[in-house]
């Protein structure tokens, strides 16, 4: 069994989660993203979201695993993707 990290290559995924439902199970799968759950509305915008970021990186020619944290926050904060900071208690 060979170890991809240990030749030097990463692969990156993203990863959706729909916490909203309405009873219908989706799931949605692209070359490099997986999205489940959601309501329809909710799904759709993941989808167009994760559609949005890869042309974006078509646009830099690279692919997820070639970005640095910094130039992903920009991309995902382009599409209109915000980070979340935990609730302090």
């Amino acid at each position: 069994m060979t170890n991809n990290r240990s030749k030097g290559k990463r692969r990156a995924v993203l990863l959706g989660v729909g916490l909203d439902g309405d009873g219908h199970k989706r799931v949605t799968t692209g070359p490099n993203f997986a999205l489940v759950g959601g309501s329809k509305e909710t799904h759709e915008e993941m989808t167009e979201k994760a559609i949005r970021i890869n042309e974006k990186l078509d646009e830099r020619g690279k692919r997820l695993e070639d970005l640095e944290r910094r130039e992903f926050e920009d991309i995902a904060h382009s599409v209109g993707l915000r980070r979340q900071c935990p609730a302090e208690n």
